[in-house]
């Protein structure tokens, strides 16, 4: 499967594309850019998320100021 690539204003993790192999661009209010991989940043993040109420009710987390940062120092990054 070929990599697609989305962009947005905030950091988000979505239940409707994991394992679709997406990187994603964010441009924070800060001017800051960061592009992550999807499924990276979902894989590290699992189990923190399966555990959060907004993940149960909405299958989606966002960040608008940063990327969480147990996910800055890893391979999910891309640039």
């Amino acid at each position: 499967m070929s990599n697609s690539t989305l962009t947005s204003k905030r950091f988000v993790l979505r239940q409707s594309l994991v394992g679709k192999n997406t990187n994603i661009t964010v441009t924070f209010k800060n001017g800051n850019t960061v592009t992550y991989s999807h499924d990276k940043a979902f894989s590290i993040m699992q189990k923190a998320l399966e555990a959060m109420p907004c993940w149960a009710k909405y299958k989606s987390y966002t960040a608008s100021n940063n990327i969480p940062k147990v996910l800055r120092e890893t391979d999910a990054v891309v640039s």
